[in-house]
Protein backbone atom coordinates (compact mmCIF):
# COMPACT_ATOMS: atom_id res chain seq x y z
CA UNK A 1 0.00 0.00 0.00
CA UNK A 2 1.32 3.44 -0.85
CA UNK A 3 2.99 4.79 2.75
CA UNK A 4 1.63 8.26 1.78
CA UNK A 5 0.16 10.35 -1.20
CA UNK A 6 1.04 13.83 -1.10
CA UNK A 7 -1.81 15.87 -3.17
CA UNK A 8 -1.70 19.78 -3.64
CA UNK A 9 -4.47 21.06 -5.42
CA UNK A 10 -2.67 24.98 -6.11
CA UNK A 11 -0.26 22.66 -8.85
CA UNK A 12 -2.17 19.55 -9.06
CA UNK A 13 0.92 17.68 -7.52
CA UNK A 14 0.48 13.73 -7.35
CA UNK A 15 3.13 12.40 -5.34
CA UNK A 16 3.22 8.08 -4.15
CA UNK A 17 5.53 6.67 -1.84
CA UNK A 18 5.60 3.04 -1.81
CA UNK A 19 8.11 1.40 0.05
CA UNK A 20 8.44 -2.80 0.14
CA UNK A 21 6.70 -4.80 -1.25
CA UNK A 22 4.05 -5.59 1.86
CA UNK A 23 0.62 -5.38 0.79
CA UNK A 24 0.94 -4.55 -3.26
CA UNK A 25 -2.66 -4.60 -4.78
CA UNK A 26 -3.02 -7.52 -7.03
CA UNK A 27 -1.38 -7.43 -9.98
CA UNK A 28 -3.80 -6.75 -12.51
CA UNK A 29 -4.86 -10.31 -14.42
CA UNK A 30 -4.94 -8.47 -17.47
CA UNK A 31 -1.38 -8.16 -17.66
CA UNK A 32 0.02 -11.03 -16.28
CA UNK A 33 0.30 -12.99 -19.68
CA UNK A 34 3.48 -13.57 -21.65
CA UNK A 35 1.95 -12.85 -24.66
CA UNK A 36 2.09 -9.26 -25.53
CA UNK A 37 0.63 -6.60 -27.79
CA UNK A 38 2.18 -3.03 -27.94
CA UNK A 39 0.52 0.40 -28.33
CA UNK A 40 1.28 2.14 -31.35
CA UNK A 41 2.97 4.33 -29.46
CA UNK A 42 6.17 1.62 -28.73
CA UNK A 43 5.72 -0.04 -32.15
CA UNK A 44 6.67 -3.37 -32.05
CA UNK A 45 4.36 -6.73 -31.32
CA UNK A 46 5.87 -9.39 -29.79
CA UNK A 47 4.74 -12.96 -28.35
CA UNK A 48 7.77 -14.85 -26.92
CA UNK A 49 7.75 -13.56 -23.52
CA UNK A 50 10.39 -12.07 -21.34
CA UNK A 51 13.59 -12.00 -23.77
CA UNK A 52 11.80 -10.41 -26.35
CA UNK A 53 10.38 -7.94 -24.03
CA UNK A 54 14.24 -6.83 -23.13
CA UNK A 55 14.97 -6.65 -26.61
CA UNK A 56 12.40 -4.44 -27.39
CA UNK A 57 12.98 -1.89 -24.18
CA UNK A 58 14.53 1.19 -25.16
CA UNK A 59 16.33 4.07 -23.47
CA UNK A 60 13.59 7.22 -24.54
CA UNK A 61 14.53 10.50 -24.40
CA UNK A 62 11.99 12.22 -26.42
CA UNK A 63 8.31 12.58 -25.11
CA UNK A 64 5.24 13.23 -25.61
CA UNK A 65 3.18 16.23 -23.55
CA UNK A 66 0.08 12.88 -22.67
CA UNK A 67 0.52 11.25 -19.15
CA UNK A 68 0.56 8.03 -18.71
CA UNK A 69 -2.51 7.10 -16.20
CA UNK A 70 -2.08 6.33 -12.22
CA UNK A 71 -2.97 3.22 -12.87
CA UNK A 72 -0.36 2.26 -14.71
CA UNK A 73 1.99 4.13 -12.68
CA UNK A 74 0.74 2.65 -9.45
CA UNK A 75 1.73 -1.09 -11.58
CA UNK A 76 4.66 0.05 -12.70
CA UNK A 77 5.91 1.16 -8.83
CA UNK A 78 4.84 -2.31 -7.68
CA UNK A 79 7.22 -4.51 -9.98
CA UNK A 80 9.82 -2.53 -8.60
CA UNK A 81 8.75 -3.21 -5.29
CA UNK A 82 9.55 -7.00 -6.64
CA UNK A 83 13.01 -6.40 -7.65
CA UNK A 84 15.48 -8.74 -6.06
CA UNK A 85 16.83 -7.04 -3.09
CA UNK A 86 20.34 -7.87 -0.81
CA UNK A 87 18.93 -10.69 1.77
CA UNK A 88 14.96 -9.51 1.03
CA UNK A 89 15.24 -6.38 3.18
CA UNK A 90 12.98 -4.48 0.73
CA UNK A 91 15.33 -1.64 1.66
CA UNK A 92 14.76 0.52 -1.65
CA UNK A 93 11.93 3.27 -1.35
CA UNK A 94 10.14 4.86 -4.76
CA UNK A 95 8.80 8.29 -4.64
CA UNK A 96 5.91 8.81 -8.18
CA UNK A 97 5.88 11.93 -9.61
CA UNK A 98 2.47 12.31 -11.29
CA UNK A 99 2.89 15.52 -12.22
CA UNK A 100 5.02 17.61 -15.57
CA UNK A 101 5.73 20.44 -14.36
CA UNK A 102 7.29 18.87 -10.64
CA UNK A 103 8.76 16.32 -13.08
CA UNK A 104 10.19 18.98 -14.89
CA UNK A 105 11.66 20.97 -11.87
CA UNK A 106 13.80 18.13 -10.93
CA UNK A 107 14.92 17.45 -13.93
CA UNK A 108 16.10 21.18 -13.99
CA UNK A 109 17.83 20.50 -10.63
CA UNK A 110 19.08 17.24 -11.89
CA UNK A 111 20.85 18.69 -14.82
CA UNK A 112 22.45 21.87 -13.09
CA UNK A 113 24.83 19.21 -10.83
CA UNK A 114 25.90 17.31 -14.26
CA UNK A 115 29.48 17.02 -13.84
CA UNK A 116 31.20 16.88 -17.71
CA UNK A 117 34.74 16.27 -16.41
CA UNK A 118 33.70 12.89 -15.29
CA UNK A 119 32.47 11.81 -18.61
CA UNK A 120 34.42 8.54 -19.86
CA UNK A 121 32.49 9.40 -23.27
CA UNK A 122 30.83 12.16 -25.64
CA UNK A 123 28.06 10.21 -27.69
CA UNK A 124 25.38 8.36 -26.76
CA UNK A 125 22.70 8.57 -29.31
CA UNK A 126 22.02 10.75 -32.37
CA UNK A 127 18.05 9.25 -32.23
CA UNK A 128 17.53 9.54 -28.54
CA UNK A 129 20.28 12.32 -27.27
CA UNK A 130 21.27 12.46 -23.80
CA UNK A 131 22.92 15.52 -22.29
CA UNK A 132 25.94 13.98 -23.05
CA UNK A 133 25.24 15.05 -26.97
CA UNK A 134 23.38 18.19 -26.17
CA UNK A 135 24.61 20.51 -23.94
CA UNK A 136 22.16 22.54 -24.22
CA UNK A 137 19.34 20.36 -23.27
CA UNK A 138 17.89 22.28 -20.16
CA UNK A 139 16.09 19.18 -17.86
CA UNK A 140 17.52 15.85 -17.14
CA UNK A 141 14.09 14.43 -17.06
CA UNK A 142 13.62 15.11 -21.25
CA UNK A 143 10.44 15.86 -20.58
CA UNK A 144 8.98 12.86 -19.04
CA UNK A 145 5.42 13.93 -17.86
CA UNK A 146 6.24 11.19 -14.91
CA UNK A 147 9.22 10.33 -13.27
CA UNK A 148 9.58 7.74 -10.19
CA UNK A 149 13.08 8.59 -7.58
CA UNK A 150 14.60 5.44 -6.39
CA UNK A 151 15.57 6.12 -2.71
CA UNK A 152 17.79 3.85 -0.57
CA UNK A 153 19.79 4.01 3.01
CA UNK A 154 23.03 5.79 2.76
CA UNK A 155 25.27 3.77 3.87
CA UNK A 156 24.08 0.06 3.58
CA UNK A 157 26.64 -1.45 1.52
CA UNK A 158 24.16 -3.07 -1.04
CA UNK A 159 21.89 0.02 -1.50
CA UNK A 160 23.13 1.17 -5.01
CA UNK A 161 22.91 -2.38 -6.58
CA UNK A 162 19.10 -2.61 -4.99
CA UNK A 163 17.99 0.63 -6.39
CA UNK A 164 19.02 0.07 -10.27
CA UNK A 165 17.82 -3.78 -9.95
CA UNK A 166 14.58 -1.74 -9.12
CA UNK A 167 14.22 0.20 -11.58
CA UNK A 168 15.14 -2.21 -14.62
CA UNK A 169 11.80 -3.92 -12.95
CA UNK A 170 10.26 -0.73 -13.44
CA UNK A 171 11.38 -0.17 -16.95
CA UNK A 172 10.57 -3.84 -18.08
CA UNK A 173 7.53 -3.05 -16.73
CA UNK A 174 6.52 0.07 -18.39
CA UNK A 175 7.60 -1.98 -22.02
CA UNK A 176 4.71 -4.15 -21.52
CA UNK A 177 2.34 -1.79 -20.67
CA UNK A 178 3.56 0.47 -23.93
CA UNK A 179 5.37 2.98 -21.83
CA UNK A 180 8.45 4.56 -22.87
CA UNK A 181 11.27 5.04 -20.20
CA UNK A 182 14.97 5.53 -19.32
CA UNK A 183 17.18 4.90 -16.08
CA UNK A 184 18.85 8.02 -15.22
CA UNK A 185 21.41 8.68 -12.30
CA UNK A 186 22.96 11.75 -10.19
CA UNK A 187 20.27 10.72 -7.61
CA UNK A 188 22.57 11.65 -4.74
CA UNK A 189 23.12 14.97 -6.01
CA UNK A 190 20.05 16.27 -7.13
CA UNK A 191 18.62 16.62 -4.06
CA UNK A 192 21.85 18.12 -2.85
CA UNK A 193 20.49 21.75 -2.16
CA UNK A 194 17.76 24.14 0.25
CA UNK A 195 15.70 22.87 -2.60
CA UNK A 196 16.02 19.38 -2.81
CA UNK A 197 16.12 18.84 1.07
CA UNK A 198 13.17 20.76 1.34
CA UNK A 199 11.11 18.59 -1.10
CA UNK A 200 12.45 15.34 0.93
CA UNK A 201 11.00 16.45 4.08
CA UNK A 202 8.16 17.36 2.57
CA UNK A 203 8.04 13.78 0.97
CA UNK A 204 8.85 12.53 4.31
CA UNK A 205 11.73 10.68 3.04
CA UNK A 206 14.07 9.59 6.19
CA UNK A 207 17.05 11.50 6.67
CA UNK A 208 19.37 8.04 6.67
CA UNK A 209 17.49 7.43 2.77
CA UNK A 210 19.33 8.94 -0.35
CA UNK A 211 18.20 9.33 -4.09
CA UNK A 212 20.48 6.28 -5.97
CA UNK A 213 17.96 6.73 -9.79
CA UNK A 214 15.47 7.95 -11.80
CA UNK A 215 13.08 6.31 -13.82
CA UNK A 216 11.27 8.68 -16.45
CA UNK A 217 8.02 7.55 -17.97
CA UNK A 218 6.22 8.75 -21.00
CA UNK A 219 4.85 8.13 -24.63
CA UNK A 220 7.98 8.36 -26.92
CA UNK A 221 7.89 11.33 -29.86
CA UNK A 222 8.31 10.16 -32.94
CA UNK A 223 9.17 7.23 -34.00
CA UNK A 224 10.62 3.96 -32.01
CA UNK A 225 14.10 3.33 -32.19
CA UNK A 226 15.03 -0.15 -33.99
CA UNK A 227 17.30 -2.49 -32.33
CA UNK A 228 21.16 -1.79 -32.12
CA UNK A 229 23.57 -5.03 -32.53
CA UNK A 230 24.96 -6.01 -29.27
CA UNK A 231 29.07 -5.85 -29.23
CA UNK A 232 30.55 -8.88 -30.04
CA UNK A 233 33.06 -10.48 -27.29
CA UNK A 234 30.95 -8.94 -23.93
CA UNK A 235 29.99 -12.23 -22.84
CA UNK A 236 31.62 -15.62 -22.49
CA UNK A 237 30.42 -19.53 -20.78
CA UNK A 238 33.15 -20.74 -19.10
CA UNK A 239 32.90 -25.17 -18.70
CA UNK A 240 35.64 -26.17 -16.00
Amino acid sequence: KPIGIIRNSRNARDVSCWHGAGDALPWPAARTGISMTLTPNAGKRWSNGTVELMKHRRSIRKYQDRQISKADLETIIEAGTYAPNAGGGQRSMIVGIHNAALAGKIGRMNVARFDRSKLSGSYVSQEQPSIIDDPSTKSGFYGAPTVCIVFAQKNFLYSIPDAFCCAENMVLMATELGISSCIVARGEETFDSEMGTALLREWNIPENYIARCFVLLGYVSGEYPGEKPRKAGHSKIVEG
